[in-house]
């Protein structure tokens, strides 16, 4: 089954991880961990500029709105529980090379591990009716 195109956007904002319709930059990368190095690493922006205020570059900005929608779409499978997805956040998936999901981010493999979610995500989906 291939996945819905309005599958790739989570139901609301589990992990308070927007602003309306800004990323809240401080609780994206409180949830990460990144240190600017790793989003530098992960975004090829020098790490000199970046900042977390009104002043984001604007990849910057869009990374992290990336980021906020990937971990409330891992949220909402686990009913908004900020715990198990920091778990599955960080611990090693077999299925994603041994790697964890943050670690697939940290190293730039962002759109893959995406794909990985919204199929996973798909595949269980209690079957509809038709």
């Amino acid at each position: 089954m291939s996945p819905s195109v309005f599958s790739t956007v989570p139901d609301k904002d589990y992990l308070k991880l927007f602003k309306g319709d800004e990323p809240n930059y401080q609780n994206v990368n409180k949830f990460t961990h990144f240190k600017k190095e790793e989003i530098s690493k992960a975004t090829g922006i020098s790490v000199s500029t970046i900042r977390y205020d009104k002043n984001i570059p604007p990849e910057l900005r869009e990374r992290f709105i990336e980021w906020g929608n990937l971990l409330n779409l891992v949220a909402g499978f686990f009913n908004g529980d900020p715990q198990k997805t920091t778990l599955w956040f960080t611990v090693k998936n077999p299925l994603l090379g041994n790697m964890s999901p943050r670690d697939m981010i940290r190293i730039g493999r962002y759109k893959r591990l995406m794909s990985f979610v919204v199929n996973a995500i798909e595949e269980n989906q209690p079957p509809t009716d038709k």
